[in-house]
């Protein structure tokens, strides 16, 4: 049976998530396009994949299964509804506003690891209307086989989140020192920030590149974690797929400190703190390996092939012990008019349009 997939996404921070997927997809043999509900997203979109320009063509379209690595989406579109998810739990947000809020649009949860799996277990059971299945994350696919650092000098990979309330790009003496420790020539520095980030705060990082500091402007950053020895971050969610490598990381004000990474709050610290984690520290790099085991356990390369597998596994099963989903009226009235689409209908998993 040739089975159609829809990736849908939002922001460009989606396109390395969905494009080991798209892969799959296409290895199996089945068909695939994507549809972004945000128009800047569509001029980086790859050259290698088909994009659906508007709504009409999406129905059109009429997936099986919609593959979603944003946080809602249109529910009058056809097919089951996947949540992929667009990071890895961070602990930025409380339990009920993060990672684990369910808003009612999915019919199935491809979860990362046991961290994220068992509190959807438990949601499953006491909202009963979407089901959840262990897969790994696809973006972490092109991250193995694990690579190490050959060049003459360590490699440190800057990388922090949007917020002003914990990025580090936002505190101007962090900024300084990482401007100082690369003039020094000791390490080699590659910086990647989060493209929702203030375009100001990219422009200081610009600004500042010497043959010891590099800013990469791009959502891959994959090839990056290759390359580096360890990161210097804050609470970006970019710190787990750092660490599946069994690297180290450097945080500096972190909201919820663990024992697999390193913890810092003080701007004179960020030399010592980088210094020691490349010595990678018994006591740390076994927190490491224990937080990887919890958080995303596959290391074989394979989670998208496991998503594409529990998808067509899940459409074909019996799914009738799923719950009708709530109405959710509001979300789904601030897609439409998002999208400036108006319709009544909405689409159920058991393909059957009602009015909602």
């Amino acid at each position: 049976m040739n089975y159609k997939f829809l990736i849908y996404i939002s922001h460009t921070y989606a396109l390395p998530i969905g494009e080991p997927i798209q892969k799959e997809i296409l290895a199996q043999g089945y068909e695939v396009k994507w549809f972004s509900d945000q128009e800047y997203t569509k001029a980086y979109f790859p050259k290698q994949g088909e994009l659906l320009n508007t709504i009409e063509e999406v129905i059109n379209y009429h997936p099986d299964i919609v593959l979603t690595i944003t946080d809602s989406l249109a529910d009058f579109i056809p097919g089951i509804k996947v949540q992929i998810f667009h990071g890895f739990l961070a602990n930025k947000h409380s339990f009920k506003k993060g990672h684990f809020r369910i808003r009612g649009f999915f019919d199935l949860y491809c979860t990362q690891g046991p961290s994220t799996t068992i509190p959807f277990k438990q949601l499953q059971k006491k909202h009963k209307h979407f089901d959840v299945i262990e897969t790994g994350w696809s973006k972490v696919d092109p991250l193995f086989p694990i690579k190490t650092n050959t060049t003459e000098k360590p490699v440190i990979l800057i990388s922090s989140t949007f917020s002003p309330k914990y990025s580090l790009t936002y505190n101007d003496m962090v900024v300084e020192e990482i401007s100082r420790l690369s003039l020094l020539g000791k390490w080699k520095f590659k910086v990647v920030l989060h493209p929702k980030l203030a375009q100001e705060r990219i422009d200081r990082f610009k600004a500042m590149q010497n043959e010891n500091l590099t800013y990469y402007d791009t959502t891959d950053i994959i090839p990056l974690f290759k390359l580096a020895d360890v990161m210097f971050s804050d609470t970006t969610s970019a710190i787990t797929e750092f660490i599946l490598q069994k690297k180290p990381v450097v945080t500096f004000n972190n909201n919820k400190p663990g024992d697999h990474f390193i913890n810092i709050k003080e701007v004179s610290q960020i030399e010592e703190a980088i210094t020691r984690s490349l010595e990678k520290p018994e006591f740390v790099m076994a927190a490491i390996q224990n937080y990887i085991d919890i958080t995303h356990p596959y290391n074989d390369g394979n989670s998208s092939k496991r998503v594409i597998n529990a998808c067509i596994n899940f459409l074909n099963s019996d799914r009738s012990y799923l719950k009708k989903k709530p109405l959710n009226l509001i979300r789904k009235y601030k897609v439409r008019k998002q999208l400036n689409y108006f319709t009544l209908k909405t689409f159920k998993s058991s393909k059957r349009t009602e009015n909602f």
